[in-house]
């Protein structure tokens, strides 16, 4: 034995010692990894195969261990740190079958396998596209300058704040965030617009440095994250896998019978998780940045930015029209639909009944499994499971779904129809918009005529009382439209006035069109409506039509067609949601027929904008990067991914990954094994990248962390912020090297390292914040499920 230490740490500190040292010699990442994965196992082998690697293993002979094994304890739970004391026996090689060739063997092999699955054909990869499409959106995104407007826009609202510069920065990064998530990006474009700017207005550098670098980290935490849906692919199979095991060793049949639910995670569950924590975060900054400013006021001054943006008006317009009326629409709204004037008029009916519900939890189960239910779940929980089976089986047994009969059909049609609402959820959404956009335009110009706002207002209204008068839930969707036409058309004739003046305002006309794109990824995403991979692609698109669009704009051009071709999007959504477009059936009708064309012609439309927004950015130099820079990043990530495969691999080869699985599993309380691991990664992170970090570390550590008590979703979220924190974390975080790459002269090393410590004990402390409070975490998803 080397320095008394067994085989296989020594081998683990070989790894480790390769992959830092191929890391420092300033290879590429994806090379230096799979290169240290050959390395190590070389040098290992060597070791190995001269005998000075020796392990020491449970003696599984021995009578003390068939005690323990007697006793009802798990053979996976015998281990060297959890029963030290048992007799062992020496090994003269760390390789399972005490062959480095055949370890070498199954390497190679396993490696063919692993990328087969992860990188090509696996259920993975399909989420893995997301990568590109977000990847593509944020570079398109931030070279249409939006970052540019976004900054001078934000300073002049916060600027003649204490620290408000810095707290526009905050506000834009979180911004950012949520429509490019590109950190290296944001934080050059912050780096060279407002960094001159911050420093010639007297702000600290310390300060100024810390808050662009950290501000412009929160892309990996707020949704849609790279991080996010890279940690996803991985996360939802190993809760699943360790589950299962969890299950299994608990004496259950299957997770779902243990857990009373299945044992899934989807990257867009993780998406609804993210989105409070990274608005903490975003808001602990800018609380910072304020605070700082008024305990040093000389180092973070108010500035005024510039000229007031748009028509000045009273508390009471401000009040009346951008808070007192769109409450007044929204909550007016909401009271209407808990009274039944306004829901769904949907009368389709199941031609099968619905199934029976079960009792909560599962209690044909053995009695070891049933004492670990009741150890997980509570005998509360138990009793009531019991309690709830006992009714289903005194009626009979839980009620299967049977074919209704035509009677039985027409009659709960009949009832739905009388139990409608007068006015459709559909046409109540669309008037509650319109209205928003009429009020707040009033309030952004209250000295312009208002009639033709009051017209629109006027269109509104009517469009709800021939809703409620002449349409009922037999209407059809072609007759729904010729009732509408007029209404709508007057309300339009009213909103084109206030897009007018809404354009007048500086703040809206910069945030309005990307506010829209985020809205519409994120809202797919977190609506449960789609996945987070054509939600990428929704993205994407529209980051190109958005840029081409600024492009015309700045060329002072037409952007029309761009126009048309959004407005063709919008209402290819709407003839979909309200027409039946199918027409393999036997018998169409002339309206979807109709229907059916118009919603091609949209689509044509549709792509003809987004070709010619292509063709756009093409001759102007934008859309040619940016394919490259994305190809660049996707390429990385990928390789990564198979180099990662390959070091993953010569790990687990000589048993290093259940050694340190088995040191986890050896503590009592699972919480403690967690903290471990997140200081581990902390730790990491001042010499790792996040990406090693997900697909080196939390493969070897998640089975472990994942297959206990702890809400999956709570466990990734808080791997994500931590990870976030690698790129703030000197010597080797990102942040730090972008922003010196792009800081003036005067702005030092030290100044940026000093400036961002305390973002870095920010991070920590969100991290405290959801160790104690959960909550944070897992509120969404539970009132969004998926």
């Amino acid at each position: 034995m080397i320095f008394g230490l067994d085989g296989v740490e020594i081998g683990l500190i070989i790894v480790f010692l390769m992959l830092f040292g191929a890391i420092l010699t300033g290879f590429p990442v994806a090379f230096a990894i799979g290169g240290a994965g050959v390395l190590s196992f070389g040098v290992i082998a060597a070791l190995d195969s001269a005998g000075l690697l020796i392990h020491q293993a449970i003696d599984t002979s021995s009578a003390a261990y068939q005690a323990v094994l007697s006793s009802g304890v798990p053979a996976k739970g015998i281990t060297l740190f959890t029963y030290p004391d048992l007799p062992r026996v020496a090994t003269e090689s760390i390789f399972p079958d005490g062959n480095a060739q055949n370890a070498l063997n199954r390497v190679i092999g396993f490696i063919t396998n692993r990328i087969n699955e992860r990188v090509i054909a696996g259920q993975s990869i399909e989420t893995l596209l997301a990568v590109l499409m977000f990847v593509l959106m944020g570079i398109v995104l931030e070279r249409s300058k939006i970052a540019n407007d976004l900054l001078t826009t934000m300073a002049r609202v916060f600027g003649p704040l204490p620290g408000g510069l810095a707290v526009s920065i905050v506000v834009v990064g979180a911004f950012l965030a949520a429509s490019t998530g590109i950190v290296g990006a944001t934080v050059v474009t912050m780096g060279l617009l407002a960094l001159p700017t911050m420093l010639r207005n007297n702000y600290s550098p310390e300060l100024a440095t810390g808050v662009i670098a950290a501000s412009g980290t929160l892309g990996q935490i707020i949704p849609p994250s790279i991080v996010i849906v890279l940690l996803g692919t991985l996360a939802g199979d190993l809760y699943s896998a360790a589950q299962e095991e969890r299950a299994q060793l608990a004496g259950c049949t299957d997770a779902l019978t243990y857990l009373g639910e299945p044992a899934v995670l989807s990257v867009g569950t993780l998406f609804q998780a993210a989105l409070l924590p990274g608005i903490l975060l975003a808001l602990l900054y800018g609380l910072y940045a304020f605070g700082f400013a008024m305990l040093n006021p000389s180092k973070a001054p108010a500035v005024e930015m510039g000229d007031s943006m748009g028509e000045v008006r009273t508390r009471g317009e401000s009040f009346t029209w951008f808070i007192g009326v769109p409450v007044a629409i929204i909550a007016g709204t909401i009271l209407l639909g808990q009274v039944n004037v306004v829901g769904s008029q949907d009368t389709t009916v199941s031609s099968f009944s619905d199934i029976g519900e079960a009792a909560s939890l599962r209690t044909n189960v053995s009695e070891g499994c049933q004492a670990a239910m009741v150890e997980l779940h509570g005998q509360e929980a138990w009793d009531t499971a019991i309690a709830e089976q006992q009714a289903i089986d005194a009626a009979g047994g839980a009620q299967q779904s049977e074919r209704r009969s035509p009677e039985e059909i027409e009659a709960l049609r009949v009832q739905k129809i009388a139990d409608a609402a007068p006015i459709g959820t559909g046409i109540a959404t669309l008037a509650v918009i319109f209205g928003l956009i009429l009020a707040i335009a009033r309030g952004i110009s209250p000295s312009s005529d208002p009639r033709p706002l009051a017209i629109g207002a006027g269109g509104v209204v009517l469009g709800l009382v021939v809703d409620a008068v002449a349409i009922n839930p037999l209407t059809s969707a072609g007759v729904t439209v010729a009732l509408m036409v007029v209404p709508w058309a007057i309300a339009v004739y009213g909103c084109y006035f206030a897009f007018i003046r809404l354009a007048q305002n500086e703040l809206l006309r910069v945030v309005f069109p990307p506010l829209v794109l985020i809205v519409a990824v994120l809202g797919s995403i977190l609506g449960g409506i789609t996945n987070p991979t054509p939600a990428a692609a929704l993205g994407a698109a529209g980051a190109i039509m958005l840029a081409a669009y600024r492009k015309l704009k700045d060329e002072e051009k037409s952007p029309k067609v761009i126009i048309w071709s959004t407005l063709s999007v919008v209402l290819l959504i709407l003839v979909g949601i309200n027409f039946d477009l199918r027409i393999n059936t036997e018998s169409v009708s002339a309206e979807s027929w109709a229907a059916f064309f118009f919603a091609n012609a949209l689509y044509l439309y549709a792509l003809f904008g987004l070709l010619f927004s292509c063709w756009v950015l093409y001759r102007s130099g934008v859309l040619t990067p940016a394919v490259r820079e994305t190809a660049k990043v996707t390429s990385m990530v990928f390789t990564i991914l198979i180099a990662s495969q390959l070091l993953n691999l010569v790990v687990i080869s000589f048993g290093g990954e259940y050694y340190i699985q088995d040191f986890l599993r050896s503590f009592e309380e699972p919480a403690m094994a967690f903290i471990i691991v997140m200081i581990i990664l902390f730790i990491l992170g001042f010499v790792l990248d996040f990406l090693e970090i997900i697909y080196i570390v939390v493969p070897i550590v998640g089975p472990v962390i994942y297959g206990a008590h702890f809400d999956p979703k709570w466990v990734t979220i808080m791997i994500a912020v931590n990870l976030q924190t690698s790129f703030l974390t000197p010597p080797f975080g990102f942040a730090l090297f972008y922003l010196r790459g792009v800081a003036p002269k005067e702005v030092t090393t030290g100044h940026i390292y000093r400036g961002v410590i305390p973002f870095v004990l920010i991070q920590v402390m969100g991290l405290a914040i959801l160790w104690f409070f959960p909550g944070i975490v897992t509120i969404v998803p539970d009132l969004m499920p998926n």
